[in-house]
């Protein structure tokens, strides 16, 4: 690095110290929100005993509304793990509300299990009944919720982003409760798999769902047949952010299940990265796929839930992801053949 690169890096990093200054919630007033609501309710908790109001007095809280399938709450994930993991000490706690958005979610097996996989050792709270949402006014997945030590909420984060931001306030909150010792740099995370950043520049394909209930651009000849075995045909081309089925499908509220081998879903995207949150019809069984991209194997462009010629195996009902290309982005046919009937696939989403 030149002497001039070098003086302008600095200039750079003294610039955003600056702003991260003049932004840090010590310098701005932090209203009161309401009183963090009871959580009471809970269908069940994993990783803690039930915890009361009265036992979190005095103690900073973040409470977190996630469900296990969403992407924007996965990327979010490397950061409420290493704040609940460095702030700990300092008295906060890290409260998960598992609140599910498909069937499938309602079961515990399957959040116990992903909070397994996924390293969530702080404590869970399972929202099945949305008495803890609804309690909370929530709408969002992921939603943090910062509550100081009276129990009164003083800020709030709907979705991903900000995350410097959030660090800061909890330690703004801890400062106040008398904690001593807080270290005022923020974490760094190096976050892979599902759980990296966006590409946001690149992602020009919002997030999809494949039940009727919700789903858009759908381009299969005929459109979609309710409720009903049918025996769909994929166009020769998709326009962008359409996709389309090729077998034989229900459609069914929240998902598109298949009823025979050899079933596609197409779909034309322009991200990075393509998941798709699917699972086996029966508990316990798996589907073979195969995935191409622009008719081709995706080779160094498949994600972790393949390998570089495309083949996949389906077992557990989560997100899956399928694409992520190394290279420059443009628009790309996906096709995914299940090789085993008795998939339900859910939504898409793109990073």
């Amino acid at each position: 690095m030149d002497q001039e690169t070098s003086e302008w890096t600095e200039l750079l990093t003294r610039a955003n110290q600056l702003f991260r200054a003049t932004m840090h919630p010590a310098r701005i007033q932090l209203p009161v929100e309401g009183t963090m609501p009871s959580l009471d309710n809970a269908a069940g908790w994993l990783n803690s005993p039930p915890l009361t109001s009265a036992e979190l007095r005095g103690r900073v809280v973040l409470v977190q509304f996630w469900t296990y399938t969403c992407i924007n709450w996965l990327r979010t994930l490397p950061y409420v793990r290493a704040w609940a993991e460095r702030y700990q000490q300092h008295g906060l706690v890290v409260i998960g509300v598992h609140t599910p958005e498909f069937d499938f979610e309602h079961d515990l097996d399957n959040v116990r299990r992903s909070v397994k996989d996924l390293g969530v050792d702080y404590p869970v709270v399972v929202d099945n009944d949305y008495a803890i949402w609804s309690a909370f006014d929530n709408h969002y997945w992921p939603a943090l919720y910062f509550v100081d030590a009276q129990g009164q909420i003083r800020h709030h984060r709907f979705g991903e982003g900000d995350d410097e931001q959030s660090e800061m306030v909890v330690q703004r909150l801890l400062s106040d409760a008398g904690a001593e010792g807080i270290d005022q740099s923020l974490v760094s995370v190096d976050a892979g798999g599902v759980e990296a950043a966006a590409d946001w520049d690149s992602l020009w394909s919002p997030e999809n769902y494949l039940g009727y209930q919700r789903t858009d651009n759908f381009a299969s000849s005929d459109g979609a047949v309710l409720e009903t075995p049918h025996v769909y045909e994929a166009p020769a081309r998709l326009r962008l952010n359409h996709w389309a089925l090729a077998g034989d499908w229900t459609v069914k509220r929240q998902a598109i299940v298949l009823n025979q081998a050899e079933g596609q879903i197409a779909y034309r995207f322009h991200a990075r990265d393509l998941h798709l949150v699917m699972g086996p019809a029966r508990r316990g069984s798996s589907v073979r796929f195969r995935v191409r991209i622009d008719n081709q194997p995706p080779g160094a462009a498949h994600g972790g839930d393949l390998d570089d010629r495309g083949d996949g195996i389906l077992t557990d009902p989560r997100l899956y992801q399928l694409i992520r290309q190394p290279d420059s982005i443009s628009d790309r046919t996906f096709e995914i053949t299940f090789l085993d009937p008795g998939v339900q696939a859910y939504a898409f989403t793109f990073g």
